[in-house]
């Protein structure tokens, strides 16, 4: 079942990002996660306090990937940086749709 990690991130410095960008695209391929979106361009309809500067979302073939990719040793110091260098929400969500009252596959 598919998988997804939200990373909002707010960068307080930005020596960590040239490495970043350069190694943490292969490293999400490894574990089969693809971008769905990687961007500044967003706009905040509801809520309040701080907007993060930036939002990444990755898409997995399952939560085991996503994990694998989190804590994958070639990783960790780039995350490590990260978390240094950025205030960041980093959540994984299972693909799931808790709420649907029919099943998706349901004839219409």
């Amino acid at each position: 079942m598919s998988h997804y990690t939200v990373v909002a991130i707010t960068p307080t410095s930005t020596s960590w990002i040239p490495s970043y960008l350069e190694t943490v695209g292969s490293l999400v391929a490894r574990h089969g996660g693809r971008y769905l979106a990687r961007t500044a361009r967003h706009e905040r309809l509801e809520g309040e306090g701080e907007v993060p500067a930036v939002y990444t979302i990755v898409q997995w073939p399952s939560r085991e990937a996503a994990n694998a990719f989190y804590n994958d040793p070639d990783y960790v110091p780039h995350r490590d940086a990260r978390r240094a260098g950025a205030a960041t929400t980093y959540t994984n969500i299972e693909g799931v749709d808790d709420f649907d009252i029919e099943p998706i596959d349901a004839p219409a």
